[in-house]
């Protein structure tokens, strides 16, 4: 019977995003339907400097992944059109992705709306995490367009002051050019960045990066001028029915350029199915919090980081497990050279699925393997126990290749000595109780190659029901219900 976890193809394949792969990803950006900035073509194009980028299309979704301080995050799945059956079966396939490259999964950037999805497959042991500071802001598209009512008040003296000062002002709409853009924020840099903090000094970097790339993301670009001078800059794109406002710069010399320049663009670019305007969040940023919600904000978007959990994340300990014949325990320091007999027998392990050889130059001693099977409890990557006849070591007995809906596989092996008597099943069935029972699964799995016919019969011995394989494994289950 095997225990192997890591022999069965990976269907996805992620790899580094760029500017080629992102432009040929516009109708999924310009298909969607969630409020959120980071499902924009600009954002992910400005921020991948930040951490590793990578992504995947993954059935009829793309899936973007980062990892960010030692963890890697799945971004929610992006379909066209917000299709929520595409967007579960593209999370299927990358929890199965996870499980088989023993990956944690965490997912980022999860919309309010699609929440439900993890409480119901998850459980109540979803860990969530909604940081004030990433939330972004959503406002109503005719809002900017008129600064209409008392609460914008303010907006409208400030761009009623700015047209009296400056007359002869136009406004420009997707007629830039490269040089006229760059000139345009080497000035602003010269005045304004010298107050800004690392972050600002960043966003400016991206901006940079992001100009040559306009025409192909298909970005929307405004400018402010006075005296045909670009003194405010604009740079937008339509994601569903959210325009969304990715850069914005004025030169601070120019009393009101900055509300100006937001009604201007919204009155151009919030047209047709335009409802809403995201001017993305605050970073954590006091001053660009005050200012972001004194323009009335109808939400403050919240996005989740969402950490499913597993049977075995709880664990403290291994258990003990008494059987009618044999017990299982863990495998002590006095067990070693048992365990030794078990790893090294490579023609007994043939069917194992692991083999140490692959992962170790030299000459291994019974210790190795103790501290291997130690070490994969503490990472959480499996339950190691070992099967026992009293005080003598006659196999091994492991729960592994944990799921995140409550599910788990069971192994199983024995020294050739002890075969044929009954003691592996016997393992198995104490196995499967203790995982459907104390640890609460829903499902344990188990699975042996197609040559192994033994294995086969003692695996429908120990209670497990056979289900549909392949062709290289029998695959079995066993639930609470069989």
């Amino acid at each position: 019977m095997t225990k192997t976890d890591n022999m069965e193809e990976k269907k996805i394949e992620f790899k580094r995003i760029n500017e080629k792969d992102l432009s040929q990803m516009l109708p999924y950006f310009k298909g969607g339907t969630l409020h959120l900035c980071d499902y924009s073509c600009a954002h992910k194009f400005m921020w991948q400097k930040h951490y590793t980028l990578v992504f995947a299309y993954v059935g009829k979704c793309v899936v973007f992944a980062e990892k960010y301080m030692g963890r890697v995050y799945f971004h929610y799945p992006l379909s066209i059109g917000g299709n929520v059956d595409d967007e579960l079966a593209a999370i299927d396939e990358v929890e199965e992705f996870c499980r088989l490259k023993n990956e944690r999964l965490h997912f980022t950037n999860v919309p309010k709306e699609r929440l439900p999805i993890f409480i119901d497959r998850y459980g109540s042991e979803l860990k969530l995490v909604n940081s004030r500071r990433w939330r972004d802001y959503l406002y109503n598209a005719q809002d900017f367009m008129t600064y209409g009512g008392k609460k914008f008040s303010g907006q409208r003296n400030h761009v009623n002051k700015f047209k009296k000062l400056y007359p002869d002002f136009t406004f420009r709409a997707n007629n830039l050019s490269e040089p006229e853009i760059i000139s345009f924020l080497d000035e602003y840099s010269q005045k304004q960045l010298a107050k800004g903090t690392v972050m600002a000094k960043e966003e400016l970097d991206a901006v940079y990066a992001l100009v040559p790339n306009i025409a192909a993301f298909g970005l929307l670009t405004g400018a402010l001028c006075v005296g045909g001078k670009i003194i405010a800059l604009s740079f937008g794109e339509v994601c569903g029915d959210m325009l969304i406002i990715h850069v914005e710069k004025a030169l601070s010399d120019y009393e009101g350029a900055y509300p100006t320049m937001a009604q201007e663009f919204a009155r151009r670019f919030a047209v047709g199915a335009v409802r809403f305007i995201n001017r993305e969040d605050d970073a954590g940023d006091p001053g660009l919090r005050k200012s972001k919600l004194q323009y009335n904000p109808i939400e403050i978007v919240d996005k989740f980081n969402v950490y499913p959990h597993r049977l075995i994340d709880g664990m403290t300990h291994i258990p003990v497990l008494q059987g009618e014949r044999v017990l299982l325990r863990e495998i002590g320091d006095t067990d070693s050279l048992g365990l030794y007999r078990l790893e090294y027998d490579g023609e007994r392990n043939k069917y194992w699925g692991y083999d140490w050889r692959q992962h170790y130059d030299g000459e291994p001693t019974p210790e190795y393997f103790l501290q291997s099977l130690r070490q994969d409890f503490k990472e959480k990557e499996e339950v190691p126990l070992g099967i026992f006849l009293g005080k003598i070591l006659i196999g091994e007995a492991v729960l592994h290749n944990f799921g995140y809906r409550n599910d788990c596989e069971v192994g199983v092996r024995l020294l050739p000595e002890y075969e044929g008597k009954g003691y592996a099943a016997e393992a198995v069935k104490v196995l499967g109780n203790y995982a459907l029972y104390e640890l609460n699964a829903e499902v344990v799995n188990a699975k042996c190659y197609r040559q192994n016919e033994r294995s086969c019969k003692m695996l429908l011995a120990s209670g497990m029901r056979e289900v549909e394989g392949d062709e290289t494994f029998y695959r079995f289950k066993r639930t609470a219900q069989m």
